[in-house]
């Protein structure tokens, strides 16, 4: 018998596992490792990603749904000793393990940790504890297993991998000799970075990305085999037939690390209720409270209905706790003012609306709770809502300061290689030039990965034959989707009632004062842990200012759900797609489908929200919609089935639910194939799994008697879903603020004007687009000028005429639009001249701001209450001194004097030259639009003027010109990029 072959069949355990999630070092996904360690027939594997838990979420599932063991751990990398695998035994253990890795995290910048053998001996307990010995272990080393034996306070083992290197015999017999003479039991490993040995070439790329080199420059710094891959039990015998103990203890340390993910339990922090009431008893009592304040004139009964069953089923699930959460976020969020709005699925919840969450009256939509909450799912409610995005950041340091950065974190975000950066570093990583990428990227942009072609390459001039470009390509599709590091979501938080760090680690965040747990949304719905989403959303400061200035102007005190509704006014105009700046629908897309909808209420806003949408353009839902909207053909059902589903949008699916529901009365998908649907939907990824129910969601179709290209379109639309998911609820929340800020447009275009300039950036319009359409619908914009303006835009009174006419709001432009003047110094200029003034100089000396900042307000022309046109200005500013004389000087010359000079002719700017200067210092201008300078020279060259187009004879060649005001990002799935052009008549 061969003596290196064991004669009966062993049993091992993978204990050291390197995961993709050690970022630039693993190249196998966890799910990919978990599921071929199941394959291989291993008795459990161990994810020991460095100083992180970020992937072990993601193995539990995975090797749950493989029938395979995890041990969860991590590797500990140390300032002052070896690293050391730690696999906590229980669950006492693994919340030592995540409050350890925590205390590294915090105390280093973002992405970095630092501990000390100190550090993990006060963690010890509970843990099993592997020494990884160093790559080329020296006399010392022996010293160094004696410090960490004496320093733990638990029996060592000590890690011994075969590196196929030549001397792998005489190095592990010399380690297991040394770990004998000091009393440390030996453990054989393979130090896995992949689950199979083909992950090598983009191991030694991911190494080059790390290193920041080529390939080849990379050197020693790459593996010097493709060895460290998972391997069967009898493969790792083979390898250590010197060792057989050491084999074997693999599997009696797995059998002793117990602990599952499965044992982790949320606990949720219960907010103390006066007067002895239960949470949910007061969650009822503000519930009911609400609902008196929400309909003054009596709860309609289906509303009244509504509330009853929702709190019945939130009591019966125990989420009243989290729904006063959020009630008390949103109620300090208005005690400060804060304009605030719940969306998505909350939009689904009469008792959200009664609690003043969201300011969707459930009575105005037909939603299901059930989408919001089930019991049926036993998945947590999972509540987005939006605030000011100027004020953000108020509400996330309450909810820090009233909880605890031990109790709280803000959810982290996976940044993976996407197409265009996966290129770009696999490129790098094999010396190919910046022009070669920049063509390979060019060649995928805007396709989906499956369709890049040998043809696309050699249309972007390369050889698709060449190895090089072959191995890039290669490289990059194995690259893309893996993670490239950890961010902070754009605004999930997790609270827990225990210390968050005994569930998951928290790390520091690369913006001050913020802190990030080591999991994503996706994880943290895997374990059903609750989370609040506080996102920014511009709309709502802008909404909140405009509501402001008519408060402060007009005297009219609303809220949002105060606006008064279904105005046709507001209807008509948005049929005319008179629509800049309105939330939503201000894009070109939008425009141009206001006047086909024709939207007369508001569901119809709903739909107008989500039918222009990759889900519905994709599913061939749009025109189909539109005729049997407008009777153009008649409203079929294609089963009574569905009538139920679609009758709402005329038989024709546009809703994330409606899709939904579709896959379950027309497929006979069962509630669980349609939950994972649900998942593939909401997941937001381009290239994620919805293909993989095509299949099955065609066949049930088929089956059911559906004719072929029905259910091939309703498909369609659900893989645009999958590109941008975006249900029912979510679109009725938007359409609120769709109707409030068109409202705020069609009656107030004055102060939605200077709300809008107030809140930039955002939006799609800039500055002088935004001031042009208000000046079109009457308003009277005034200049930027030291006599009137503050940093913000105002309004000011326009007296009226004689004859009582004219009588209004004004717009006065302010500070915050000149170029280089800095906000410091705009409110000083503001602060010292209250008391007035009536020169250059002494305005100067009040402010105490320098000439640079008086210069960059002449060059916006804003000394013309002073009598100063811009050159004036200009030269007379030249003439100030920004030093303060000594006291010697002072009196004869005074602080900030202006200078004797002769006096000189200055000759007054042709209206081109303000123009151009105008936009040079303000981006817009008040005086003339530079296309009505050139109108005549483009009349003589044929082209027609914006509001000549709508009588222009269809099939008619034209010729326009203007300024290009904005570009669609990203272009079309064509390749087509849409732009705007303006002139001096409109768009």
């Amino acid at each position: 018998m061969n003596p290196a072959m064991p004669p009966t069949s062993p049993r091992y355990a993978e204990l050291q596992v390197t995961s993709n999630f050690s970022f630039l070092r693993g190249a196998s996904h966890p799910e990919e490792l978990a599921a071929t360690a199941a394959i291989l027939g291993l008795h459990a594997i161990a994810i020991t990603d460095r100083n992180s838990l970020a992937g072990i979420v993601r193995a539990h599932t995975a090797a749950r749904s493989a029938g395979i063991r995890l041990i969860p751990g991590a590797r500990l990398d140390l300032e002052d000793a070896p690293s050391l695998l730690c696999l906590p035994t229980d669950r006492a253990a693994y919340a030592r393990l995540a409050q350890l890795i925590t205390l590294g995290r915090r105390r280093a910048p973002k992405g970095d940790c630092r501990l000390t053998l100190a550090d993990v001996a006060a963690a010890a307990a509970g843990q099993v504890l592997i020494v990884v010995p160093p790559a080329e272990p020296g006399p010392g080393f022996a010293v160094e297993l004696d410090r960490l034996r004496e320093a733990l306070p638990v029996a060592l083992f000590l890690a011994l991998a075969h590196g196929y290197r030549g001397d792998d015999r005489r190095r592990l017999a010399w380690l297991a000799t040394v770990a004998r003479q000091h009393r440390i039991a030996a453990v054989t490993t393979n130090d896995v970075h992949a689950h199979a040995a083909d992950r090598r070439p983009l191991q030694d790329v991911l190494t080059c990305i790390r290193e920041r080199c080529t390939l080849v420059e990379a050197g020693y710094r790459l593996a010097a085999n493709a060895e460290r891959h998972l391997k069967p039990a009898r493969e790792m015998a083979r390898l250590f037939h010197d060792h057989p103990d050491a084999v074997a203890r693999t599997v009696e340390i797995a059998e002793s690390c117990r602990f599952s993910l499965d044992e982790l339990r949320y606990e949720y922090p219960v907010d103390p209720v006066a007067d002895g009431r239960t949470p949910q008893q007061e969650l009822e009592r503000l519930a009911w409270v609400g609902a008196e304040t929400r309909y003054p004139d009596g709860v309609p009964a289906k509303v009244r209905a509504q509330i009853g069953h929702e709190l019945s089923l939130i009591e019966s699930l125990g989420y009243a706790p989290y729904f006063l959460t959020v009630h008390d976020i949103v109620g300090f969020a208005r005690g400060r003012g804060i304009l605030c709005q719940g969306r998505g699925s909350a939009a689904n919840s009469a008792v959200c609306f009664c609690l003043g969450i969201t300011a969707v009256d459930p009575a105005r939509i037909d939603v299901l709770f059930e989408r919001f909450v089930s019991a049926a799912r036993n998945e947590p409610p999972d509540i987005d809502v939006d605030f000011e995005h100027e004020r953000r950041e108020e509400v996330i340091q309450y909810i820090y300061n009233k909880y605890g950065r031990d109790h709280a974190g803000m959810t982290a975000v996976v940044i993976s290689f996407r197409t265009k950066s996966a290129l770009r570093e696999v490129g790098r990583a094999v010396g190919l030039t910046e022009d070669a990428i920049v063509a390979l990227q060019g060649a995928a942009w805007r396709r989906s990965w499956s369709d890049l072609t040998p043809e696309h390459i050699r249309e972007a001039g390369l050889d698709p034959g060449n190895r090089t470009v072959r191995q890039v390509i290669d490289l990059a599709g194995a690259l893309r989707g893996f993670p490239r590091h950890l961010s902070q979501h754009t605004g999930g938080m997790v609270i827990t009632r225990s210390p968050l760090a005994d569930v998951v680690p928290i790390e520091n965040a690369a913006m001050p004062e913020r802190t990030v747990i080591q999991w994503d949304k996706d994880d943290l719905d895997a374990l059903g842990i609750l989370k609040i989403d506080i996102l920014g959303l511009g709309m709502l400061t802008c909404i909140r200012k405009a509501l402001g200035l008519l408060a402060q102007h007009a005297g009219l005190h609303l809220g949002l759900a105060d606006v008064p509704a279904e105005d046709p006014a507001v209807y008509d105009m948005l049929c005319r797609a008179d629509s800049v700046g309105v939330f939503q629908v201000e894009s070109r897309a939008q425009m141009s489908m206001l006047p086909r909808l024709r939207p007369r209420c508001f569901y119809d806003l709903v739909i107008e929200v989500a039918i222009v949408r990759p889900g519905p353009i994709q599913g061939d839902m749009v025109h189909p919609y539109l005729r049997r909207r407008t009777a153009a053909e008649p409203v079929t059902f294609p089963s009574p089935e569905l009538a139920a589903v679609l009758g709402k949008t005329c038989g024709v699916p546009l809703f994330q639910e409606q899709a939904m529901r579709i896959a379950i009365v027309a497929a006979g998908f069962t509630p669980t194939e349609a939950d994972g649907l649900r998942r593939a939907m909401a997941s937001f990824r381009r290239h994620g799994t919805i293909h993989r129910f095509r299949e099955s969601f065609i066949a049930g179709m088929l089956a059911r008697g559906y004719a072929p290209d029905f259910a091939e379109r309703c498909f369609r639309q659900i893989e645009g879903f999958a590109d941008y998911g975006f249900p029912e609820s979510h679109a009725a929340s938007f359409a609120l603020l769709v109707y409030v800020s068109a409202w705020l447009k069609c009656h107030h275009p004055a102060a939605f004007a200077c709300a809008l300039l107030n809140s930039q950036p955002m939006g799609f319009y800039a500055p002088a687009q935004i001031v042009a359409d208000a000046r079109r619908h009457g308003v009277d914009v005034r200049p930027v000028d030291v006599g009137f303006s503050d940093w913000d835009c105002t309004l000011e009174p326009v007296e009226a005429g004689p004859d009582g006419a004219g009588a209004g709001l004004a717009l006065r432009l302010g500070f915050r639009q000149v170029k280089g003047l800095a906000e410091a110094d705009a409110r000083a200029l503001v602060a010292g001249c209250a008391a007035g003034w009536c020169s250059l100089a002494e305005l100067k000396a009040r402010s105490g701001v320098k000439r640079a900042a008086l210069a960059a307000l002449a060059r916006a022309d804003a000394f013309a209450s002073l009598g100063l046109d811009r050159r004036r200005a200009l030269w007379a500013i030249q003439g100030l001194a920004d030093e303060t004389p000594l006291p010697l000087f002072a009196a004869a010359a005074g602080a900030g004097a202006m200078r004797e000079e002769p006096a000189v002719y200055l000759p007054s700017a042709a209206l081109g030259e303000q123009v151009a200067d105008d936009y040079r210092s303000l981006s817009l201008s008040l005086k003339a639009h530079p296309l009505a300078l050139l109108r005549d020279r483009l009349a003589a060259d044929g082209l027609v003027a914006a509001d000549r187009l709508p009588a222009w004879r269809h099939g008619r060649p034209v010729a326009v010109a203007g300024i290009v005001v904005t570009r669609q990002r990203p272009g079309s799935a064509n390749g087509v990029v849409f732009i705007t052009l303006e002139d001096e008549t409109g768009h």
